[in-house]
């Protein structure tokens, strides 16, 4: 599980397209002794196993299907990435749920100030939009991110100076391909809600005590 709170932003610098696979080069700033094979790093929001490490920089294969639902498919030797490792249990959390798993990919569709931060835009498919909430959580290339505004294909947030210079969302230009994972707890609650099981707790009871709002 990965937390949303970028670490570094790497550079691919190596891409080998295999039968059934893509082998990716990643070097890095982090501390690659405290990395090994079979560590799970989530590399724009995508979570890779680490199969080697060498040379300041480590390895991860893609699967074709993780290809096709990503925009790991696109990524080529100097494009930047941001990177997290895996949260470790005694670790502070800081940001929120992030799986590595990928649920659509989105397009920007607007870039604009708004004082000394950026408003962005981005579209997404309508089959997600249920799970996206103004003042919810999302990662967007694996950064954690609040949402401002919602429609039914597109959502915007708000870009801090500070994860402007840390991550890679700077460089994000209109039509860009970017991941999206919505907040899963939002998934579980959509399960919950429609598995048809009557218990102590259903749709009206969060109605009458206000996690939902009105009818």
């Amino acid at each position: 599980m990965f937390t949303g709170i970028i670490e570094d932003v790497g550079t691919i610098t190596a891409v080998r397209q295999m039968a059934g696979r893509w082998e990716f080069g990643i070097r890095t700033s982090l501390d690659l002794r405290e990395v090994h094979e079979g560590d799970s790093i989530a590399v724009d929001g995508v979570c890779l196993t680490v199969t080697r490490i060498g040379d300041g920089s480590f390895y991860a294969d893609a699967s074709l299907e993780t290809l096709n639902v990503t925009t790991l498919s696109e990524k080529k030797p100097a494009d930047p990435v941001n990177l997290e490792q895996a949260m470790r249990a005694d670790a502070r959390f800081g940001g929120h749920f992030v799986m590595g798993h990928v649920d659509a990919v989105g397009r920007v569709a607007g870039i604009a100030p708004a004082g000394d931060s950026t408003r962005l835009t981005v579209e997404i498919p309508r089959e997600i939009a249920r799970y996206i909430v103004a003042k919810g959580s999302i990662a967007l290339n694996g950064i954690s991110l609040t949402v401002n505004e919602t429609s039914d294909t597109t959502f915007t947030v708000n870009i801090i100076p500070y994860s402007a210079a840390k991550t890679t969302i700077s460089r994000l230009v209109l039509s860009e391909k970017v991941n999206i994972e919505t907040d899963i707890l939002g998934r579980y609650v959509e399960k919950f809600l429609g598995s048809g099981e009557k218990s102590g707790t259903d749709l009206e009871f969060l109605y009458n005590y206000g996690y939902v709002k009105g009818r």
